[in-house]
């Protein structure tokens, strides 16, 4: 959150400088100005901005000098800096050289500022030895910013070519040379700036620049740097008096302001001479002869000789840039090969790629920000030819393994990205596959599916040289863990089985197929492995023993994957079948032989280890599913046989229960409302027939079933024309129980009824017809009627089907049709039970086979 607060802090600081002073000026018409990033010129006035150009979106630099700064000096003052500033901007304006700030706007003037454009710096070379004044806040990377040694030879070593470009070929003295003066631009060179006080000389053959001495009546932001400046520009006055006098100086003043910026350099941006803007100070000290400096701190040894000479006060002792430029401290293989980049364009093919060969050995001594910021961008001009890209793509990619991610994402990968569009020459593509795991691992996610994978499909290709396509193949499982499941499933996948099944393919290109799938079974799911990989290893059109060995190495892979493993299905009838004609292949050697026989026995143990605990399992299941059955039914058939020999008391369970409701809802649905009227007609009968119609009802409840008793042929007509009409009360003994005889039964058509419906129930509670439960040796029972109630021990039924009796009480319809009071249960009569004959209770056979086929159907 603090962070936020202070980026908030910052970018609203930035607005309100900006929102005040650029509203008005011309150069924000055609440039998008963006955050501060440091200050140059007299004390520090201008303000540097970073920004684009808004049409072409080329990135820039904007000075821009705010007027109100200018408020705490006096009008003659602030007109006179004015004059001077527009004057040196417009001087800059026209030179042209690689070591001067190049200007991409001239300067434009507002009510409000002045602003021109450059190319995009870093900051002034003040700012980076400390002095931040006019920047706030400060930028992180310009403090801490340090230079490196190298960087300070080759910096130097710019400006010294710089000032040989102005003294010699445009015949300018800059009068002004100190660290606010000197930018240092995005690539680390140092760039000349602030001719505010430069002056030209008006004979081409003089080697003198007329020079205006200090003005003490000026304020010091209207002259030159004071600390900086060549003594021999205060000797003047002192000999002929007050006043600002023209004298003239040679190439050896400027060449002493280097001397200074040198030890400015080397101890953090103090000045050997402490002037403070006093112009009689300086005058003091230019008079004095002892001005030479005796102690310069952190100078190196190397060059401190030379730096004393640049200090001397004899301007003829101080040697001039072209001898300062061959000193031996400035042989520095670093400083050469950034001199080298510089001059690139001037060579021709073969001196550049014999210059690319012996980089790589030149950049671990460069720091990590030469690299970045000076040696990639110089490369990076080179990607336009194609030629040339062989030789330079090493050394980016040297460049890029040892920059952490940021900078490789900011700085590597935008000069990267048209190269990996780049098919020929072929080199690119394999150089490429070479470093694949550092592009991977540097890469962010969207990049690599965007501009990596491509090209790692464009390798796979049929057109690619086989060399590539091993290369490819090799390095795919290094990354596979980095690809998403997608690409890898519709993209990777499909072009390597292509690739592999290639009828004009190499066996090497189609092995190193079958190697890299075997080692992405790792990054693959099962059902991938199922539908493509299995079924596309017969279809490859070789049978080459090394080919054979990697089909086989692949199926081991996924069998003994813990993860994958081949079914059993897959392996009988796929596998198996496939790889049993491989063992009579003439091309395999015995070793290939036995791993082969080896890995059939292996499938075969699998499938048949499998298929026989399947079986097993199945087998105990039917056996554990009959058993379970026979138990359920002989726990009924005892159950009954205790409830029918407990007496009446006995109460039902709860399943007896269920099913006689099934039963009543059976008998429910015969009965008509015609049907109805008629047994109504029928109750006329004599009242006799009620006794033997309840001791009938007795015995069928009691488990004891009675003799046929004979009927007319018209009254078995009409009980089959006419089923009951009204539900009728059942003992369930009375079906499971034994029948009287066959004859009987068969005679009977409401038992047949019964009987049928039965059957019809199917599985409930496994009631049975009687004559299904008794045993063949049971004895029939005698058709005789017995009225003896000693001799009579009536059984208590197990459980009763609940139906309306046929008629009421008061009908005399049992006299009349005897033959219905089998159907009769005992609780529909209030008679008492007329007594009968001492009979055999059923028996009940043990449970057989077909009843458990009978109750499972």
């Amino acid at each position: 959150m603090d962070m936020l607060n202070k980026l908030k802090s910052t970018v609203s600081t930035t607005v309100s400088q900006l929102s005040g002073v650029l509203p008005g000026n011309p150069v924000t018409r055609e440039y998008e100005v963006g955050k501060l990033i440091g200050s140059a010129g007299p004390d520090l006035l201008w303000k540097i901005f970073s920004g684009y150009k808004k049409s072409t979106k080329q990135e820039a630099s904007i000075f821009v000098l705010e007027k109100k700064l200018l408020e705490k000096y006096s009008k003659k003052d602030r007109d006179q800096l004015v004059e001077v500033l527009r004057r040196g901007i417009a001087q800059l304006t026209r030179l042209r050289h690689p070591q001067v700030l190049t200007v991409q706007h001239p300067v434009e003037e507002s009510r409000e500022s002045l602003a021109f454009a450059t190319e995009p710096v870093f900051a002034s070379l003040a700012n980076v030895l400390g002095c931040h004044e006019n920047i706030n806040p400060v930028p992180q990377q310009l403090r801490d910013h340090k230079l490196f040694e190298v960087e300070i030879k080759y910096g130097l070593q710019q400006l010294i070519e710089g000032l040989i470009f102005l003294h010699n070929d445009v015949k300018l003295l800059h009068c002004n040379i100190c660290p606010e003066s000197i930018v240092v631009n995005q690539q680390g060179a140092f760039k000349i700036f602030g001719f505010d006080f430069c002056t030209s000389s008006q004979d081409p053959t003089s080697k003198l620049w007329p020079v205006r001495e200090p003005d003490p009546e000026l304020s010091h932001v209207s002259q030159p740097n004071l600390d900086y400046l060549a003594p021999e520009l205060g000797r003047n006055h002192r000999r002929h008096g007050n006043g600002a006098n023209t004298i003239g100086c040679g190439a050896s003043a400027d060449m002493y302001s280097l001397g200074c910026v040198i030890v400015s350099i080397y101890q953090n941006g103090k000045s050997p001479w402490q002037m403070d803007g006093d112009v009689e100070c300086f005058y003091r000290h230019a008079g004095s002869h002892s001005q030479s400096l005796q102690r310069m701190e952190g100078v190196p040894p190397d060059l401190v000789d030379h730096v004393r000479s640049l200090l001397h006060p004899t301007p003829e002792q101080r040697p001039d840039a072209h001898q300062l430029v061959k000193i031996s401290w400035f042989d520095d293989v670093g400083v050469k090969t950034l001199n080298y980049l510089d001059s690139l364009f001037q060579w021709d093919n073969l001196q550049k790629s014999q210059f690319f060969k012996g980089l790589p050995q030149i950049l671990p001594r460069l720091p990590e920000r030469v690299c970045l910021h000076r040696v990639m961008p110089c490369l990076a001009k080179e990607f336009v030819n194609p030629s040339m890209v062989p030789f330079i793509l090493p050394c980016s990619l040297h460049i890029a393994q040892e920059a952490s991610k940021e900078n490789y994402v900011a700085h590597i990968l935008p000069h990267l990205r048209p190269v990996m569009k780049m098919q020929e020459p072929v080199q690119i593509l394999l150089i490429f596959m070479q470093r694949m795991e550092l592009l991977l691992q540097k890469t962010p996610p969207e990049d690599v599916k965007s501009d990596v994978l491509p090209m790692i499909y464009r390798a796979l290709e049929a057109e690619a040289a086989p060399q590539i396509q091993e290369l490819c193949l090799s390095v795919i499982p290094s990354f596979a863990s980095l690809i998403d499941y997608p690409a890898m499933k519709n993209a990777l996948m499909p072009r390597i089985k292509k690739l592999c099944l290639l009828p004009s393919g190499q066996l090497s290109v189609r092995v190193n197929c079958l190697i890299c799938i075997g080692k992405l079974l790792d990054n693959v799911d099962k059902w991938l492995v199922l539908d493509d990989i299995l079924p596309m290893l017969p279809a490859i059109p070789s049978k080459d023993p090394a080919v054979v060995m990697a089909v086989l190495g692949v199926y081991k892979m996924a069998l003994e994957h813990p993860r994958l493993g081949i079914p059993k299905e897959v392996i009988a009838t796929q596998i198996v079948p496939f790889l049993f004609p491989l063992l009579v292949e003439p091309g395999l050697s015995l070793t290939q032989f036995r791993a082969l026989v080896s890995t059939i026995k292996e499938m075969l143990a699998k499938v048949e280890e499998e298929q026989k605990s399947k079986l097993e399992s199945v087998a105990a299941l039917q056996e554990e599913q009959r058993t379970a059955l026979g138990n359920l039914a002989l726990n009924d058939s005892s159950s009954q046989n205790s409830t029918s020999s407990g007496g009446a008391s006995t109460a039902s369970s709860a399943n007896n229960s269920a099913v006689s409701q099934q039963i009543d809802a059976l008998f429910s649905q015969l009965s008509t409302s015609s049907e109805t009227t008629k047994v109504k007609q029928t109750t006329a009968a004599t009242p006799a027939m009620a006794s033997s119609n309840v001791v009938a009802n007795s015995r069928i409840d009691s488990g004891i079933v009675a003799p046929a008793i004979a009927m007319p042929k018209s009254g078995m007509m009409s009980l089959r024309s006419a089923p009951n009409s009204t539900p009728t009360t059942w003992n369930n003994n009375n079906v499971n129980g034994t029948r009287a005889n066959t004859t009987a039964a068969n005679k009977d058509p409401v038992s047949s009824m019964i009987h049928s419906n039965l059957s019809a129930m199917g599985g409930m509670g496994g009631i049975r017809p009687a004559n299904q439960w008794a045993p063949p040796s049971q004895a029939v029972p005698s058709p005789a009627w017995n009225h003896n109630p000693a001799a009579a021990p009536i059984q208590q039924p197990q459980m009763r089907m609940m139906a309306t009796p046929l008629v009421p009480q008061n009908q005399q319809f049992t006299q009349q049709n005897p033959m219905m009071t089998v159907m009769m249960p005992q609780s529909t009569f209030s008679q008492p039970i007329s007594p009968m004959a001492p009979t055999t209770p059923a028996a009940f056979r043990p449970l057989a086979r077909s009843d458990i086929d009978d109750l499972l159907s």
